[in-house]
């Protein structure tokens, strides 16, 4: 599953060459999706390659080379709108009430929405994986969802790889706390917030890690900590 901007980028660089006989440049992709930097194109195209949808041919200009399509635009159909949510998935516009709300046993069953990643950052799927139980008392008012956290940078806060986190929706943060970011709205991740100097720092808790330091319109807040769930 792509995220909508995966699915743009594969759409536009598809039709050019159908158009044109070679990709676009990357200033064109950057136009063409409406990103301030190349930054971001780079991660998408890393992103389509992972998952098989182009390949990058060496010594040639403009070396993309579309591999396959998706169903939705194999089939025409329009790709399903949703804003990214969440890394290795975007959360949808908005969930279903009956996902949010069924009650079992003093708990309440919240939607998966895929993995975050708590390290270097990698791209979002949009399905739900599975709903997990969460106790009651873990949530207060709001939408809530939960996310799979893949990678360490988060250890020294006692997120580790493999746990659950449980994120209430909202798009403000104070400093200090941990969050779901979407930067240049093209990968998410889970960090520490803290505006300082005019800037948005996105801060890990393991030293192996650098603070990102970001301006303020290339990052927002998808949702912040309020839980975690582990496994033994």
């Amino acid at each position: 599953m792509l995220t909508k901007k995966q699915l743009d980028l594969l759409e536009f660089i598809h039709k050019r060459v159908q158009r044109d006989g070679v990709p676009p440049s990357f200033d064109e992709m950057k136009e063409a999706l409406d990103l301030r930097s190349k930054s971001g194109i780079h991660r998408l195209i890393t992103a389509l390659e992972e998952r098989g949808f182009i390949r990058r041919l060496a010594h040639r200009a403009r070396a993309l080379e579309i591999v396959k399509l998706p169903d939705s635009m194999t089939t025409e159909k329009p790709a399903p709108a949703f804003t990214p949510r969440v890394i290795q998935g975007d959360r949808p516009a908005a969930i279903p009430p009956a996902a949010i709300s069924v009650e079992t046993a003093g708990a309440i069953e919240l939607p998966v929405m895929g993995r975050i990643a708590a390290g270097v950052p990698i791209a979002a799927i949009s399905e739900v994986s599975h709903n997990v139980a969460v106790p009651q008392s873990m949530l207060g008012t709001g939408e809530h969802y939960a996310l799979e956290v893949r990678g360490d940078s988060m250890i020294e806060a006692g997120i580790n790889d493999g746990d659950i986190v449980v994120i209430k929706e909202t798009s403000t943060a104070n400093n200090g706390d941990i969050v779901v970011a979407l930067v240049e709205d093209a990968e998410a991740t889970l960090k520490r917030f803290r505006r300082q100097n005019g800037m948005i720092a996105l801060e890990a808790a393991n030293p192996a890690y650098e603070t990102r330091i970001l301006h303020d319109h290339q990052v927002k807040v998808q949702g912040r900590l309020v839980g975690l769930i582990r496994t033994y």
